[in-house]
């Protein structure tokens, strides 16, 4: 393994002969570093987390950062395995991504952007500058989330979504006073769904497939595929013209 001044590697990891490693670096027993991978300074990987080839890790990114819950979260204690990052990735100085994540070949992942415990990203998909991916989300490949954007637990992104600023998504319709049996559901945004800046998606609202949300828009409602809705509350109002449809636009 190769050695690097005021870096503190742990002996059980392991790293290809070519990777690049800034200083003050922290790397966890069992850590795989892929060939080609650079590592800024004052990273911390912790163990066991696999980093696949050619990844950029920028300065003061935390990787595989083991899940703490509030007393009161309904999420999964279960102990959460390995993050995986895949070929290609890049994250951004400060982000931080949990143990149990998967990201895909080529994710992107902004400075001081947040993905949390089993969120699945897609492969060529970007989360912007600031946003948080909470747990338990599934996003698809070429998805592409702005800066200062709220991805609540268990919403689904399939591909080519486009999900603007600031937008926010929910998931409790009670805002915390519901009882165990309570079923929390995020949103669905459907294949190459459009959401504009600084909407707010209700708790298990469907965005259809081609569908296009106008900034700031409260949506109560499920919005069908290729309806364009606008307003508080939002309300469809036309559908996407065929020009608009994202075979024009590939």
């Amino acid at each position: 393994m190769p050695t690097f001044a005021d870096a503190a590697i742990d002996a059980a990891a392991i790293l290809a002969d070519d990777v690049a490693v800034g200083p003050f670096a922290v790397i966890g027993e069992g850590a795989r570093i892929g060939a080609g991978t650079r590592i800024g300074a004052h990273v911390v990987i912790h163990g066991g987390t696999h980093v696949g080839e050619g990844c950029e890790i920028q300065d003061g990114a935390v990787l595989g950062k083991p899940p703490k819950l509030a007393r009161h979260s309904r999420a999964s204690r279960a102990a959460a395995p390995p993050l995986r990052v895949g070929r290609g990735s890049v994250l951004c100085c400060r982000a931080v991504v949990f143990a149990g994540a998967e990201l895909a070949a080529d994710v992107i992942i902004g400075d001081q952007a947040y993905v949390r415990e089993r969120a699945r990203i897609g492969a060529g998909s970007m989360i912007g500058r600031g946003s948080a991916v909470d747990n338990d989300v599934v996003i698809g490949a070429r998805v592409r989330v702005q800066t200062d954007v709220y991805i609540t637990a268990n919403s689904v992104i399939e591909d080519d979504v486009f999900v603007g600023p600031a937008v926010c998504t929910t998931n409790d319709s009670t805002m915390g006073r519901h009882d165990g049996d309570y079923r929390i559901v995020g949103a669905r945004l459907r294949r190459a769904s459009r959401i504009g800046g600084g909407a707010v998606i209700c708790p298990g609202i469907e965005i259809g497939e081609e569908a296009f949300v106008a900034a700031g828009a409260v949506v109560t409602k499920d919005v069908p595929s290729r309806g364009v809705a606008m307003g508080v509350p939002a309300r469809v109002v036309r559908e996407v013209p065929d020009a608009d449809r994202l075979e024009r636009w590939r």
